[in-house]
């Protein structure tokens, strides 16, 4: 395993793969990555690259956002990050310097202030500037956005699960409870995990931490996604957040997942040994796919260093979410129709950008819905040779989830505002609204589409909603506590159908996305002919003792030429 660089007494850092070589220390023609998870030496390629590559429409596009008409920077808007260590501060830390590109608004440790030069970390300082660096040649993606971000400190010989839980509420209590999205480049091992015979199935205690103060503190978490074998999985396994695989460029394009992915069905040699770490059953790790291979990163002290992993993709999608909340927050102020508040909330920046992904390069019609790139898998195949676009019980790619992070595109989903089942929907569109608990029938939402949607063209449609984990709080003080634990209510079923409007048979879908085991559906299908359709939403079954279902829904479609 990778060592840490930086900071002060701390064993071996538990977080996503990744490896860093230094310029200053003249490491690049030789480096070589031990790839945590995988068991072998992998080799480096080694091209240089701006942040500002990966920031641009080589990557997700988010660089256009920050210039007039948009003017989309992060600002006012609060977002996080948990590590074992921080970045630097200035005026805390003496490694940090005036104009140091990378400004955190807090830094914390555990549920308190960082003592200064404490703890200081090249690592969180990397992945901050993904997501703040104001840095001329290598802009973060919300530059204006405020950062807190909470260390863990020095992890002793045992599960240190309690006290990331302790650093992650902490991060989301700031800003007065305000803090939309944090985001974790690291992990916990199953080897650490205090239950007998630990396995991903979504109870270990950070994992059901995250999934319940994504819920009471409506805040995103973004995962960077780290299954495989002998790795950090926990909590990979959550329900409520995005897990990020990374990518990397082939011919200037970040368009091909990186083959030191792991996602959620690993195929490894046999030589390796040992059984490996993927969620129990068939349900899916990796939900969307970001930069992260040969990334120009800030160090604490300012200095330029590059590195790669899904430690600095899921800072990416965690800094379009602050983009993302920045137009929510200026459409609602000033009064624009359809824009509710509640567009804030996570399962709506859930739904938004794993539905405005990239999966299958469009030709210029429109067709594939303006997609400005075909991903590749490990086998240099694409979405639409995945088990995922063949099989309704399967919402998403085991390496691609719904395909790579598009800040732009995703403005485009969320810029048209929130539809209701009550009234006929636009092309591009999404919702949040909540389904009453069935009672003896199935509870449906139909959205019908406006206008008609053309033959040959896509329709993509993505449903999230979350599952219900409750704090067994002891002390009745509404935080977590050390000592204290949670309970899973379960995760209620919900399913999505892409039907012919006139139609209330679902055995008359046109195509439909049914898994039993995700907190997450997805459709991207192909429209049969030119003519009036909907997508009907069914509360399939109730396992949680709740009066209803809260839900987002994000769609796309192509209206036929009038």
């Amino acid at each position: 395993m990778a060592k840490r660089r930086g900071g002060q007494g701390l064993k071996p850092s538990f977080r996503c793969r990744w490896f860093t070589f230094s310029l200053r220390q003249k490491r690049i023609a030789k480096a070589i990555l031990w790839a945590t998870g995988i068991g072998g030496l992998v080799p480096l390629a080694l091209p240089v690259l701006a942040l500002t590559e990966s920031v641009g429409p080589q990557g997700i596009d988010a660089r256009r956002l920050h210039a007039p008409p948009y003017s989309l920077t992060g600002a006012k808007i609060a977002i996080g990050q948990v590590e074992i260590g921080r970045p630097s501060q200035f005026g805390i830390d003496k490694v940090a310097t005036e104009n140091l590109p990378v400004h955190v608004r807090r830094v914390l440790l555990l549920d308190g202030s960082a003592n200064p030069d404490e703890y200081v970390d090249g690592h969180a300082a990397n992945v901050a500037s993904v997501m703040i660096s104001q840095d001329k040649q290598r802009t973060g993606v919300a530059p204006e956005a405020m950062l807190y971000s909470g260390a863990v400190g020095p992890l002793g010989d045992t599960s240190a699960q309690p006290e990331e839980c302790l650093a992650s509420q902490a991060v989301a209590l700031e800003n007065g409870g305000d803090v939309r999205a944090i985001n974790f480049s690291f992990g916990e091992p199953l080897t650490r995990d205090p239950r007998p015979s630990p396995v991903l199935d979504g109870n270990a205690l950070l994992t059901q931490c995250i999934d319940w103060s994504a819920r009471v503190h409506q805040a995103l978490y973004v995962i960077a996604g780290n299954q495989g074998r002998g790795g950090i999985p926990i909590p990979t396994d959550n329900f409520n957040g995005i897990n990020v695989a990374y990518s990397r460029q082939v011919n200037g394009e970040f368009n091909r997942i990186d083959s030191s992915n792991l996602g959620s069905e690993p195929v490894l040699a046999a030589r390796q040994g040992g059984t490996p770490e993927t969620n129990v059953g068939p349900r899916r790790s990796i939900s969307i796919v970001a930069p992260g291979s040969g990334i120009e990163l800030i160090d604490p002290d300012g200095r330029v260093t590059t590195s790669s992993g899904s430690s600095f993709a899921s800072p990416h999608v965690a800094g379009t979410i602050a983009l993302m909340q920045q137009l929510v927050d200026r459409q609602f102020r000033a009064g624009a129709p359809h824009w509710p508040l509640a567009g804030r909330h996570p399962m709506v920046m859930k739904a938004v950008l794993l539905n405005s992904a990239d999966k299958i390069k469009d030709s210029g019609d429109g067709l594939r819905l303006g997609m400005t790139r075909t991903l590749l898998d490990n086998a240099g195949q694409s979405w639409l040779e995945s088990d995922a676009y063949q099989d309704p019980k399967i919402p998403l790619h085991k390496d691609l989830g719904t395909g790579h992070l598009n800040a732009y595109r995703a403005y485009q989903q969320l810029l048209p505002g929130a539809f209701g089942p009550e009234q006929a929907v636009p092309a591009i569109g999404w919702n949040i609204t909540e389904l009453a608990s069935p009672t003896g029938s199935t509870t449906v939402h139909d959205y019908e589409f406006e206008t008609p949607l053309q033959g040959g063209s896509f329709v993509s449609a993505t449903l999230a909603w979350e599952r219900v984990v409750e704090l067994a709080d002891a002390n009745n003080n509404g935080l977590y506590d050390r000592g204290e634990s949670f309970a899973d209510q379960g995760l209620n079923d919900l399913n999505l159908y892409l039907m012919p409007a006139d139609s209330d048979d679902i055995a008359q879908s046109v195509w439909s996305s049914v898994s039993e085991v995700d907190s997450v559906e997805h459709i991207f299908h192909q429209i049969p002919a030119t003519g009036r359709y909907k997508l009907r939403v069914i509360y399939q079954q109730n396992v949680q003792d709740e009066p209803s279902q809260p839900y987002a829904l994000a769609w796309w479609s192509v209206p036929a030429p009038q």
